[in-house]
């Protein structure tokens, strides 16, 4: 069974839409390597087809659009490998990121149906398209702290730019944001009921579609306006704004500071103590990466960031957690991860020097980007 289904729709203006359709129900649509080529020869090939106005990235099932990447393959050839990272995790991490780079460039309107779960490596394919939208049943996270990684797929540059504080909390504390949370720090950009997908599909097809990228965008966005004007559902509260001024005082000042915050922290706030424990039970080496993250400069670019990410994600593979989250979390299901340096216990400095270093001596493998 092909894990990845492109169907086309036809529209009234006589344009084309190409839909892809994330096909891996039971493994809530978590990349494999194999997904990552599909998608991207296949989008490629619509990028370039003068008949196709817009693209559709949606999934199977309605518990999730993509719940990450598959990275068990990757764990399994490390095994085989330690202090170094293999071919396997190059390979995986590299396409993923092409992949995530060419939505973000794309040109065309790329719409994604964010229904139920989008975390870590989906989330990298939302950040990517022009139209963004979230249901009542979006859960939306990056989660890498608990597999010893931390947010990659393009976050290094977009979680630097939500509102205060926001981006390392949620870099550290792997959150599970809702539909308000999503709408507020820029991960979508419409709302609409889970119910609402056929008349948005149909409704597509009845726009009048042309060869100019930018009025087509224009036409998506006013549409989806209109549907979102007429929904059914409400997108609820964001916590994350409510509560701003509180998560901008925790994560203020340097590292060290930050953790003996959240280990003395007691609040009333469900969802926030629930966010300090999976921060305290992650890897401490993550946590290291999510600040150096939260505090690169503005001037790197998207492509930059893709760059610098495939070297920090390739050191955590070969001299960092990753393998042993991966273990606890995903293989052996024991929950029980052995950090390197233990739970709660910051690494020497020059550990994190290691995780951040260039890995390639030769040129690097997105330099093209």
């Amino acid at each position: 069974m092909e894990q990845v289904l492109f169907t086309t729709l036809k529209t009234v203006s006589g344009k084309l839409l190409g839909i892809a359709t994330l096909n891996a129900e039971k493994s809530l649509n978590a990349l494999t390597l194999a997904m990552v080529r599909l998608l991207a020869q296949q989008l490629r090939q619509w990028q370039q087809h003068s008949q196709i106005a817009a693209v559709i990235l949606e999934a199977k099932g309605d518990k999730a659009f993509c719940a990450g990447g598959d990275v068990r393959a990757i764990y399994y050839a490390q095994q085989c490998h330690p202090g170094s990272f293999t071919c396997e995790a190059e390979r995986f991490f590299e396409e993923e990121y092409r992949l995530d780079y060419l939505i973000h460039t794309y040109g065309k309107p790329v719409l994604l149906w964010g229904d139920g779960i989008v975390m870590g490596g989906g989330l990298g394919l939302m950040m990517g398209a022009s139209h963004r939208i979230v249901t009542e049943r979006s859960r939306i996270a990056m989660p890498e702290v608990t597999i010893g990684l931390y947010p990659d797929v393009g976050a290094s540059y977009f979680l630097r730019r939500l509102p205060g504080k926001t981006g390392l909390f949620l870099g550290l504390t792997a959150y599970n944001l809702n539909a308000a949370d999503a709408r507020y720090c820029g991960f979508a950009n419409h709302f609409l009921a889970s119910s609402d997908k056929q008349r948005l599909f149909d409704a597509m097809t009845t726009l009048n579609w042309g060869g100019n990228h930018t009025l087509n965008h224009q036409k998506l966005h006013d549409l989806l306006t209109m549907l979102a004007a007429n929904c059914s559902e409400h997108s609820g509260n964001s916590r994350l704004k409510a509560h701003q001024s509180l998560l901008d005082e925790l994560m203020s000042g340097e590292l060290p500071q930050i953790v003996e915050k959240m280990q003395r922290l007691v609040s009333e706030l469900t969802w926030l103590d629930k966010a300090r424990n999976t921060m305290l039970s992650g890897s401490p080496l993550s946590w290291a990466l999510a600040w150096e993250q939260a505090h690169l400069g503005k001037s790197l670019t998207l492509a930059d960031c893709f760059r610098m990410e495939l070297g920090w994600s390739l050191n955590c593979c070969a001299i960092g957690d990753f393998c042993e989250g991966v273990r606890a979390l995903l293989v052996d299901k024991d929950r029980s991860p052995q950090w390197r340096y233990g739970k709660g216990q910051l690494a020497p400095p020059d550990v994190l020097a290691a995780l951040l270093a260039d890995p390639f001596s030769h040129d690097h493998p997105l330099a093209d980007l």
